[in-house]
């Protein structure tokens, strides 16, 4: 297949940009990427003028579950947010998961994103196979998958957050991380699914799961993750707890390292951030997340001149109801420059957040997060001729700052998943109204 006539924002090493360019793909990998028009082939074009191509954004955090509880706790810090919630997502079962994931991954699909982790940590009993769930919604849009098998195994009644109906065994969690690391985790190169452990967070796990998911994780080399200073709340549970900062409890169990991401990671002090750095952990920002929920403002710019990997995420649809992909570097780029002056965050930077910082954070960097020959042909053709574009010079600038643009084309693995704006996988309105009756018999379940 042959892109030609857009702009092409690469976001390689050098951050190569070419006014009017072309890319050609061999299969799943980009074969050329130039200046000026494609040679002459006898393959499928897609006709890129008036339209900017990068790589397919990449999200590193989402909770997809969530899709179908929307609009709730509007108002409420995250832990008044939480106690409201968990009552509710204690009915989930696959099908409302199979739902919930397909409109939010339809979701992300439409706004630029090609790559998606999912943080799942509510097993309720009799729930059924909820990772499955969303694995098979993924296939389904088409969407390249990093689903990680979460847990909590500390409730109320000994101290921790979440109601002890969806809390589980630490031995039951083992078991079944093994067992989705065996079913599922697909370490090739082109790998459409990879599997990683998810403990949830401080206030809602024991260090006896933390530290049994860590060996288990590195026993079969997948990755870890876990949200961390999210709160001020949680900074007080974990003196209150531990003795410790967030960061430091974790460092403790030797939970930081290059084969951890964790998210959020808002209240760092200096030495936190220095933690981070020095033993390669990557961060996942979600902003609009972030300030839907009152969380704070995370300390991007200082965690990218420490040399901490920094990609974005959506967050659950709960504490951020659009969903949409291309909003997180905008918002990203808006909070540093409120912070920390004009000079804080550059557009490129913003979009290289989306893109290969998302990439690294998710140990991927090899495979996409810039458009570079050999890569995986994971690309977003971003539609900059509407009215709502035009006069706007700078195809970046107008990505990132200007209006939502229409995606032209969504190409996930050389798979074209949108065209011309709409989905070509699954049904949108269809699954709207499936999210619709999903959401409202969870919610008469739940009272």
């Amino acid at each position: 297949m042959v892109i030609d006539g857009c702009a092409v924002a690469t976001v390689d090493a050098a951050g190569t940009e070419y006014r009017t360019g072309h890319v050609v793909l061999h299969g799943n990998r980009i074969g050329a990427v130039g200046s000026g028009p494609a040679p002459a082939l006898d393959a499928p074009r897609i006709d890129g003028r008036g339209c900017l191509l990068t790589p397919g954004l990449v999200n590193t955090h989402n909770h997809l579950y969530q899709w179908i509880t929307r609009g709730l706790a509007a108002d409420q810090t995250l832990f008044e947010w939480l106690r409201t919630l968990y009552p509710i997502w204690a009915g989930i079962d696959e099908d409302a998961v199979r739902v919930a994931a397909t409109g939010a991954l339809a979701t992300l699909a439409r706004t630029g994103c090609t790559t998606a982790a999912d943080h799942h940590y509510v097993f309720p009993r009799e729930g059924g196979d909820l990772l499955g769930a969303e694995i098979a919604a993924a296939a389904e849009v088409g969407l390249r998958f990093h689903p990680c098998r979460g847990s909590m195994d500390l409730g109320v009644s000994a101290g921790g957050l979440p109601p002890d109906s969806i809390v589980e065994s630490l031995d039951d969690i083992l078991t079944a991380s093994a067992d989705a690391i065996a079913r599922w985790h697909d370490p090739s190169f082109d790998s459409m699914l990879r599997i990683a452990l998810a403990p949830c967070s401080p206030f809602s796990v024991t260090p006896d799961l933390l530290r049994g998911s860590a060996a288990l994780a590195r026993a079969h080399g997948v990755r870890l993750h876990t949200h961390l200073a999210e709160t001020v709340d949680e900074l007080d549970y974990c003196r209150e707890h531990f003795g410790a900062t967030p960061t430091q409890y974790l460092e403790n169990l030797d939970w930081v390292g290059p084969d951890v991401w964790f998210a959020h990671a808002i209240h760092l002090d200096d030495p936190a951030i220095s933690t981070l750095a020095r033993h390669g952990a990557g961060v996942a920002h979600c902003p609009t997340s972030n300030g839907r929920l009152g969380a704070g403002i995370a300390r991007v710019p200082d965690l990218l001149r420490a040399g901490v990997a920094v990609g974005l995420g959506v967050d659950g649809a709960a504490s951020s109801e659009s969903g949409a992909m291309l909003d997180e570097p905008r918002t990203a780029l808006l909070y540093a420059r409120a912070v920390g002056g004009p000079t804080a965050m550059s557009v490129r930077t913003a979009l290289e957040l989306a893109t290969m910082g998302g990439a690294r954070v998710l140990g991927r960097e090899r495979e996409i997060g810039s458009i570079e020959p050999g890569k995986l042909a994971d690309l977003a053709l971003w539609r900059l001729d509407t009215p709502a574009h035009a006069g706007i010079d700078d195809p970046v600038v107008a990505l990132i700052l200007g209006d939502r643009p229409p995606l032209a084309a969504l190409l996930v693995n050389g798979r074209i998943i949108v065209r011309d704006g709409q989905v070509r996988t699954v049904d949108e309105a269809e699954t709207g109204r499936a999210v619709a009756r999903a959401q409202a018999a969870l919610i008469a379940r739940a009272h």
